[in-house]
């Protein structure tokens, strides 16, 4: 019998249950950025979900693009999938190590954004399941290759340009995922860029907002829309979510998934793209 997820979050008791079942894969999504002076891969090999693969987003990624993990092509997405012994029709779970799940967030609208929806985020992580004393493991995880099929679609992504034309339009509402002083300006990036600040009439979310900080789940329903709703946002209509590099604007397009609005995109290159452009405007606190 095929297992069916039951949304875009499982709980680690759901996981916990469905550990055994042949066409569940788990993969690590942990991601470090270099300056903590460590990497994911290293995490992974430490401890691991029992079964699961690492999924590395600087791997899986367009290589010939110097920015950071920005989207490979598509059949290439499918190639490097296909080898983590992932196969169409497989229920994917993805999580990582960091409070709130910004690297399994990113994986999970990867995922979506290659027309691939059978995929779930481990709510609270990797520091939830350990802390209730699930099992862990060290052993090394050798899948077999396998096919998967992957097909762009590009309503779930925004590239500089349609992000520098929705300046002037207005179409998207723009949410930056970024803590305060980084959106004001007042602070530097994670990445090299040359200016400070914000896209000009974005807004400001930040993403530890949606999230228990002791448990590392997302906030309640209610709670997330009350967010939303504080920042200005309707829910309803069209959202491009941002940030730094594309990773923890992705907890922002989870929390609208949940809230129903599933077609929200990403700004890929985020401000490690727009800050580094010279003729891109920036705002700043006043």
């Amino acid at each position: 019998m095929s297992t069916v997820l039951p949304g875009p979050l499982v709980s680690t008791e759901w996981l916990a249950e469905h550990l055994e079942a042949p066409d569940v894969k788990i993969l690590d999504c942990t991601w470090l950025h270099e300056s903590s002076n460590m990497d994911g891969k290293t995490q992974y090999r430490g401890r691991h979900l029992p079964g699961s693969v690492h999924f590395d987003i600087d791997h899986v990624a367009d290589k010939t693009n110097p920015l950071p993990h920005m989207l490979p092509p598509a059949a290439e997405f499918a190639k490097k999938v296909g080898l983590l012994g992932i196969a169409d029709g497989d229920k994917i779970v993805v999580y990582d190590r960091l409070c709130g799940g910004a690297a399994a967030a990113r994986v999970w609208w990867m995922f979506r954004s290659f027309g691939y929806d059978d995929v779930a985020v481990l709510d609270g992580g990797y520091g939830k399941w350990v802390k209730e004393k699930k099992p862990s493991d060290m052993s090394p995880v050798r899948p077999e290759p396998k096919t998967f099929t992957a097909t762009f679609n590009p309503a779930l992504v925004r590239n500089l340009g349609e992000m520098v034309a929705n300046v002037a339009s207005k179409a998207d509402q723009v949410v930056d995922a970024r803590g305060p002083a980084k959106f004001a300006g007042t602070q530097d990036d994670v990445f090299p860029v040359k200016k400070k600040g914000h896209i000009p009439g974005s807004v400001n979310l930040p993403w530890g907002d949606l999230i228990v900080e002791e448990s590392g789940e997302l906030i309640q329903p209610d709670a997330l829309a009350a967010r939303f709703s504080a920042a200005g946002i309707d829910i309803a209509k069209p959202v491009v979510a941002t940030c730094a590099s594309g990773t923890i604007s992705a907890v922002v397009l989870l929390a609208l998934f949940i809230l129903g609005n599933k077609t929200a995109a990403l700004y890929d290159g985020s401000w490690a793209e727009w800050g580094l452009a010279e003729d891109t405007p920036a705002a700043a606190a006043a």
